[in-house]
């Protein structure tokens, strides 16, 4: 990677560019105005003498005391006074009458006080002589009579040129102080983005054991946070596709090897006609089984992927529950099971009948496999804040423990005889699709009560089928 191109290279030339446009405002706009506003105050102090020395000269101070005159205002104020007379014949003349510095340089043609004898008003401006620079002001004292003061800006340019010069020197070393500090800070910054680099790649590859670690409070140090959540969700996700895939493999073995089994013997073994029956239901079993299971499975890609299809339309809850209760009515009544409805009035709910219906079928074959001989089991239809529901309750020992807080995890189940049965996907899918309808499934258990209550969105009166 070319170094211009480096976090680092562009953070310090950005900081350098910052610099070098403060000090050129510094050098271009401040340090000028700061000269012109000390020349101004040099022509304010002259304009101010001037005023004084034409009062003077209209109190009628004599003539052979003019030059006394001009002399001590010159040396009171550190300026050259003079006194010039106005030749107002074509074209406009001056000539020197009385100057507090008789040696100096003429100021016969001076524009300043040619521009105050033209017009008979004060006028202030600069003027070059003998290669110095003067502030001026000239007042008319009479018609024929102008009061030039002229101020050397000899020590306030030199001033001037003096703040110039610091003024680079500061600058130079400000933009070396810039561009050591700026690169330094980037390199600090730039380290920190190719750890955070160097991270992504790790979580790229497959590795999720290795913490971000990043103390800062900075924006740097939030993204790393986020990094570190995303590679804790990663870790989380790959931890549960190895799982699911083992706890597939094995869902899958079990009645594999049971068909195998019973195939084999089938095969090799002599049986009488009723142990060859016990062998084809125990087969049509596993069958069931593994039917089942490839369902679920599907369900959970489908799920996964966002790709399984739920319609939202009115679903009559008091229905659904007359069709679990004819469809598992056989199987309670196998397992000497009590199944009741109990109806509190018309419930309808927005959702999939069907999904509705599967929902249902999981709740109901839950209560009834992994509940002890003789439990109770009830399904109940009604509404209650603005939802309809549909719970399954049976007077079981009840869902404590690690199981209540897990029971609706993939593959998860309870320990022991009953409760370790089945596949481990049917609660797991279950919430999955009421979550499609925009539903949820809720557990309330305590020993001798459990209740799974499935929650969907009451349809209003109005509703239709939705598309």
């Amino acid at each position: 990677m070319s170094w211009l191109r480096t976090v680092g290279a562009r953070l310090s030339l950005a900081l350098l560019v910052v610099v070098v446009g403060v000090l050129a405002f510094v050098y271009l706009i401040v340090v000028p105005s700061l000269e012109n506003r000390l020349i101004d105050s040099r022509k304010a102090q002259a304009a101010s003498v001037a005023a004084r020395v034409v009062e003077q000269l209209r109190a009628k101070v004599q003539t052979e005391s003019l030059q006394n005159l001009a002399t001590g205002f010159g040396s009171a104020s550190n300026t050259r006074v003079a006194i010039l007379n106005v030749d107002t014949r074509n074209p406009l003349s001056l000539s020197d009458f009385a100057d507090s510095a008789r040696l100096a340089a003429g100021i016969e043609e001076d524009p300043v006080a040619l521009a105050a004898a033209s017009t008979l008003t004060p006028a202030r401006g600069t003027a070059t002589r003998g290669g110095q620079k003067f502030a001026e002001a000239a007042d008319p004292a009479t018609t024929t009579e102008i009061v030039l003061v002229s101020s050397s800006l000899r020590d306030t340019l030199g001033d001037v040129s003096l703040v110039r010069e610091r003024l680079l020197i500061s600058a130079l070393i400000a933009l070396a102080a810039a561009l050591a500090l700026g690169y330094g800070g980037a390199r600090i910054f730039a380290r920190r983005v190719r750890r955070l680099e160097r991270a992504a790649e790790r979580i790229a590859s497959g590795k999720f054991d290795e913490p971000i670690e990043d103390e800062s409070r900075d924006e740097l140090g939030e993204l790393a946070r986020a990094f570190d959540r995303m590679r804790q969700r990663l870790a989380g996700l790959e931890h549960a596709r190895r799982e699911f895939i083992a706890n597939a493999s094995h869902e899958l073995r079990t009645p594999l090897f049971s068909l195998g089994g019973h195939l084999e013997l089938l095969v090799d073994e002599e049986l009488d006609e009723s142990t060859r029956n016990e062998f084809l239901g125990r087969m049509r079993e596993q069958v069931e089984r593994l039917t089942k299971l490839a369902g679920e499975l599907l369900d959970l890609s489908r799920l996964d992927a966002g790709r399984l299809r739920v319609d939202r339309e009115p679903v009559d809850l008091v229905r659904v529950a007359e069709l679990l209760i004819e469809e598992f009515d056989a199987l309670a009544r196998g397992s000497e099971h009590g199944l009741e409805p109990e109806v509190d009035g018309s419930a309808t709910g927005l959702g999939d009948e069907q999904r509705v219906l599967q929902v249902g079928r999981a709740l109901v074959e839950n209560a009834l496999r992994h509940t002890p001989t003789g439990t109770r089991v009830l399904v109940r239809i009604g509404r209650a804040d603005g939802r309809a529901f549909l719970a399954v309750e049976d007077d079981g020992p009840g869902i404590l423990g690690e199981d209540a807080v897990h029971v609706f995890e993939r593959f998860y189940r309870g320990d022991g005889g009953q409760a370790a049965s089945g596949s481990g996907l049917g609660l797991a899918i279950a919430r999955e699709l009421a979550e499609a309808m925009q539903g949820d499934i809720v557990l309330a258990s305590e020993p001798g009560r459990t209740v799974f209550t499935l929650s969907l969105p009451a349809a209003s009166s109005s509703s239709s089928p939705l598309e």
